[in-house]
């Protein structure tokens, strides 16, 4: 292996429908990357700790162990991506696989193309997590210097208040990731803050400070969960 050369990413499948997994390993496969399946959240589990893969895919409603606990038990261990497999009257099992350490969901039916995309993200993601930590964060119209707390919004500096500030920060931090109310709550506020209107006028604050136009581009609103932030205000991450 040459000097710019890296090894296939290597992705771990956890789902109990052989329908899903095939057709997870057969795109994820043509994509170079490396695949194993596993059929319920226990040998989930097992695979995770012996294989150590880059990024985790899992269902949620699964016999033995569910996707909320795999959750619970890899995050407690590993700060391995996890996107999770949803449908669409799950919210509840949602909001608590991300509140669990998932990075981010996709609900059933999907395009393979949206997940592949998603799964190249969270991927990009952890190997610039797996860097040192910088004090300015650059990305996309953004720039945020953070002993400074300075902010520049497509090269016009944006004055927010410490809280903005630092919920701007977290959500950066998460490009992308769908971040739950009490996800940021509890990044921003503390772990005893139950107050969600704090979060809500926040959101709102900021907006009317970064946005364009009426409707939002960069802070994205997940119904019933939370938010995602996208620094370009569009897909591209």
């Amino acid at each position: 292996m040459t000097t710019y050369e890296r090894e296939p990413s290597k992705i771990l499948i956890v789902d109990d429908e052989p329908q899903i997994t095939r057709v997870l390993r057969t795109a994820l496969s043509t994509q170079g990357y490396t695949i194993r399946v596993a059929a319920n959240g226990v040998q989930g589990l097992e695979t995770a700790h012996e294989w150590k893969p880059d990024l985790v895919i899992t269902d949620l409603a699964m016999p033995e162990m569910d996707g909320v606990e795999l959750c619970r038990e890899l995050r407690a261990v590993s700060q391995v991506p996890i996107i999770v497999l949803s449908v669409r009257n799950q919210d509840r099992m949602k909001i608590e696989a991300l509140d669990a350490g998932a990075d981010d969901y996709v609900t059933k039916p999907f395009s393979i193309q949206e997940l592949q995309a998603r799964v190249r993200a969270q991927l990009r993601r952890s190997i610039a997590a797996a860097t040192e930590e910088k004090p300015v964060i650059a990305l996309g119209d953004f720039v945020i210097d953070l002993p400074q707390h300075r902010v520049v919004v497509r090269d016009q500096e944006i004055h927010l208040t410490p809280k903005q500030f630092d919920l701007l920060v977290v959500l950066a931090r998460h490009p992308g990731q769908v971040l739950t109310h009490r996800v940021l709550l509890h990044a921003v506020w503390g772990t005893n803050a139950d107050q969600p209107e704090y979060l809500r006028v926040n959101i709102g604050q900021l907006r009317k400070k970064i946005e364009t136009g009426e409707e939002p581009r960069y802070i994205l609103t997940e119904p019933w969960i939370g938010y995602r932030f996208r620094p370009t205000g569009s897909d591209e991450l």
